[in-house]
């Protein structure tokens, strides 16, 4: 785990945390307290992320099997030692809301270079 992006897997574990609702207050950013515009609120579950490659700078991205459309917005699923398995979501351009798909994929941390969050989402799991 010496090559691990210890950053990275650190606030992946965070949101990971949040939306199994264990909360910490010493969060901020990708990692705050809480899922949602504020803490009243009970109605999130997934803070969508995308991960940069780190080799080329550009977000991870696949196909959404069975279809013609390719995602790069994800919902963390699992950790494991140096990876994560996110969960694709879709979303449409029109209406801005996310669709989970049941596609997911593990992705090697040590590949990763840079994590970007969204705003708080509610999707149907």
């Amino acid at each position: 785990m010496e090559n691990c992006n210890c950053h990275i897997l650190e606030i992946i574990n965070k949101i990971l945390l949040l939306q199994k609702q264990d909360f910490d207050d010493d969060l901020v950013g990708c990692d705050r307290p809480f899922l949602g515009p504020s803490t009243i609120s009970n109605t999130y579950n997934t803070r969508p992320i995308q991960l940069y490659n780190r080799y080329t700078a550009n977000p991870w991205s696949f196909t959404v099997d069975g279809t013609d459309t390719t995602s790069d917005i994800f919902r963390i699923e699992d950790i494991d030692q140096c990876s994560v398995t996110v969960r694709l979501l879709t979303r449409d351009a029109t209406t801005g809301v996310y669709t989970n798909t049941n596609q997911f994929v593990t992705i090697d941390l040590t590949s990763v270079g840079a994590i970007r969050c969204f705003a708080d989402i509610f999707v149907t799991l």
